[in-house]
């Protein structure tokens, strides 16, 4: 049990059996009356109707639809949002400019702005993904600019001390150091894309996952608007492991 514990799988494991045992809660709060079950269906409900959603309403496409769309967001967010947090990092006088404006930015409910996305990129994927990548970009510029701004002073001097040049400077100390404040960036920025996302497939009835949970909503299937739920959710993760295995790979002895 000590072993166990002490392993890398613990806290996988750990995670998994809470899950289960929040799930079982709600199960029996339903069945005794506690939780209404016409708000929350029965967790072995939802689970039961995975597979009828999978095989009746055309899960692969739409899966890989809103995958497709949050990926193009997220490579967007990345090309875009590093590269501007680098530079408000190196002029001092645009960083007091502009950074107050990014973090308004990123409070911003931008999802509320969808029509007029729809007047300049029309009824398309790419409204979707342009969507997704305005509301994740804030916060991946400031935690790309706060990893930079937080590198401890003497890395700083050793590099200077061993006359690397400036880009030097920035490709083997200060983007190692940062690495791991811009992938927090990268997740933040991830989940807010995946957000909008989602809702502008809802509110605008445009295919993905989004389309299917307002579909299944309108017929007052609960159990499977849950279950299409758990698929929005997996496509998180799937993200989420693989910027964790780009990570590790960044940063090889973490």
């Amino acid at each position: 049990m000590t072993a166990l514990l002490r392993s890398r799988h613990a806290p996988p494991v750990v995670g998994f059996l809470s899950l289960v045992g929040l799930l079982a809660l709600v199960e029996v709060g339903i069945r005794v009356g506690l939780i209404n079950r016409f708000v929350v269906p029965p967790p072995s409900s939802v689970v039961a109707s995975l597979g009828r959603v999978v095989t009746e309403e055309g899960i692969p496409e739409r899966f890989s639809q809103t995958a497709f769309e949050a990926a193009g967001a997220a490579l967007l967010i990345t090309l875009v949002g590093v590269p501007a947090g680098v530079l408000l990092h190196r002029f001092t006088r645009l960083r007091l400019a502009v950074e107050g404006w990014v973090a308004a930015f990123a409070a911003a409910p931008l999802v509320l702005a969808y029509p007029l996305f729809l007047v300049i990129f029309g009824r398309s994927q790419f409204t979707i993904i342009m969507m997704g990548f305005a509301s994740g970009v804030a916060p991946v510029i400031l935690k790309t600019l706060e990893g930079l701004s937080g590198v401890r002073r003497v890395l700083v001097d050793v590099g200077r001390s061993l006359k690397l040049t400036p880009f030097q400077q920035f490709r083997m100390v200060l983007l190692p150091a940062a690495v791991p404040t811009i992938f927090v960036g990268l997740r933040l920025g991830l989940i807010f894309a995946l957000i909008n996302i989602v809702g502008l497939e809802f509110l605008i009835n445009f295919g993905g996952l989004g389309q299917l949970i307002n579909e299944l909503a309108e017929r007052y299937d609960l159990p499977g608007t849950y279950a299409a739920i758990v698929f929005v959710v997996l496509v998180s993760v799937v993200f989420f492991l693989l910027l964790q295995r780009i990570e590790q790979w960044l940063r090889p002895g973490s």
